[in-house]
């Protein structure tokens, strides 16, 4: 007698739900608003690098969807996260804490300082830092010297630590910034993957000193290639700013470099199509959300699957949809039959304590992200799936 609920019967149902879309692979983009029409408004007016109107109206656009108090943007959300390390001074002296369980370019950008990343665990429900397993960490190596927190194994400063708000979901950003604030920790969130996503109807981004968003191709919303860096103060803004066009003052009709700056200025191109972008960014993120209740029926039933939901007190923008599986053979075997017949899935990244170009920094315990990485897949999660329905 079959089974009810199979493995076959759910790889039936995942590709009849596929029949009729456009798309099977993990995240397109997607252009159906004022895209061309501002394009074509940039080209014309000449001004295609990082000078231009739209660059400028790109930041208030973000500020006020964001309530941000001000926003820089950028060629990149790495460049962001490298700009608010470098504002706080994060040196060869100094230790970031941060997720293993992230993409590259969160340690990329501290080393980018010279500096180490200290890798925490995270939490198996929301994928972020886990406040426990973190504070108990930080007792474990920290003595205090004064103000600062220092590492007892390495002697260096511990002065940062950046959360990322994996796939779109909040980490307890609550719980993380009074372990901060206790040890004198500096707060930056990466929320690289979670524009339009919020926590008791605050926008991710905007709980810890600084905050990082990223407008990359397969972004929730895009510029091609782009990130905005969200402060708090004018002075930081001014400062960062002024970092992004190689740190030029101009003077008459001549301009002196004052310090060490970066080409990290988004374009007013890629701006164009951020605002375009931005002001349908309601219906995309109703379109994956979409996605998301659309799969937790094709898995229902399943008690070996898990589908990661959204906390509560929290809307988000569902970037990729996640199953979290019984067991790494489980998972395998459903993807590479997917994948087999032309669809995206794709597992998640490998932790990063785990690489080798990082295996001489520090490390706490890393069960959880060890686990997940073992057993769950992201699925296609293109608002193309159901951006009809929702137009």
């Amino acid at each position: 007698m079959k089974k009810k609920n199979s493995f076959n019967d759910l790889i039936t149902n995942f590709e009849n739900y596929f029949k009729f879309k456009k798309t099977k692979r993990l995240h397109d983009p997607i252009f159906f608003g004022n895209e061309t029409k501002y394009l074509k408004e940039c080209i014309s007016s000449g001004f295609v690098s990082y000078v231009g109107n739209f660059v400028n109206i790109f930041e208030d656009k973000i500020c006020k969807y964001t309530k941000s108090k001000h926003s820089i943007a950028t060629s990149s959300g790495t460049a962001a996260l490298h700009l608010a390390l470098n504002y706080y001074k994060i040196d060869e002296y100094c230790e970031v804490l941060l997720p293993s369980f992230t993409y590259v370019a969160t340690a990329n950008a501290i080393k980018y300082c010279n500096s180490n990343p200290n890798f925490v665990d995270i939490e198996t429900e929301s994928l972020g830092v886990c406040p426990k397993k973190l504070e108990s960490y930080l007792k474990k190596i920290g003595i205090r010297k004064g103000k600062k927190l220092i590492n007892k194994n390495t002697n260096k400063h511990i002065k940062a630590l950046i959360i990322v708000h994996v796939f779109g979901f909040p980490a307890k950003i609550n719980e993380i910034k009074k372990i901060c604030r206790k040890y004198n920790i500096y707060l930056i969130e990466d929320a690289a993957e979670a524009v339009g996503s919020f926590f008791d109807k605050k926008h991710l981004g905007t709980f810890g000193d600084m905050g990082i968003l990223s407008f990359n191709g397969n972004k929730t919303i895009t510029t091609g290639g782009g990130g905005v860096i969200l402060v708090k103060t004018k002075k930081a803004a001014n400062y960062i700013k002024h970092l992004t066009t190689h740190a030029k003052v101009k003077i008459g009709n001549d301009f002196i470099h004052d310090q060490i700056g970066f080409n990290y200025r988004m374009t007013n191109l890629s701006a164009a199509v951020g605002c375009a972008q931005l002001e349908n960014i309601s219906k995309i993120i109703n379109a994956k959300r979409k996605n998301f209740d659309d799969y937790f029926k094709i898995f229902k039933g399943h008690k070996e699957i898990k589908i990661i939901k959204e906390p509560n007190l929290s809307k988000t923008n569902y970037w990729l949809i996640t199953a979290v599986f019984k067991n790494k053979n489980l998972r395998n075997n459903f993807t590479n039959k997917l994948n087999k017949k032309g669809f995206g899935l794709r597992y998640t990244w490998r932790p990063l304590h785990s690489l080798d170009i990082f295996k001489s920094c520090p490390s706490d315990n890393m069960t959880n992200s060890n686990k997940i990485y073992d057993n769950a897949v992201t699925l296609p999660s293109s608002p193309i799936l159901n951006i009809k329905k929702i137009k």
